[in-house]
């Protein structure tokens, strides 16, 4: 009985990681999250990348999420 109660700890803290990444991925490519004054944000150039890693997070967590999926 204690395996399944983990089992489904597990499951419920990845879905929330995927949850979390895909928000984070989503407010950087639009616009909500951006990189402060002090780390070069407020430039267009900064901008771009932030939607570029906008971009690869969102990429990288749905590949992951589905080759999660399929391996099980």
């Amino acid at each position: 009985m204690a395996k399944q109660g983990g089992t489904l700890v597990h499951l419920l803290a990845w879905v929330t990681g995927v949850v979390v990444s895909l928000v984070v991925g989503f407010g950087m490519i639009n616009g909500t999250l951006v990189l402060p004054i002090w780390l070069g944000g407020g430039s267009a150039a900064a901008d771009s990348i932030v939607v570029f890693f906008g971009w690869i997070v969102l990429i990288t967590t749905l590949i992951s999420a589905v080759m999660a999926l399929l391996k099980k």
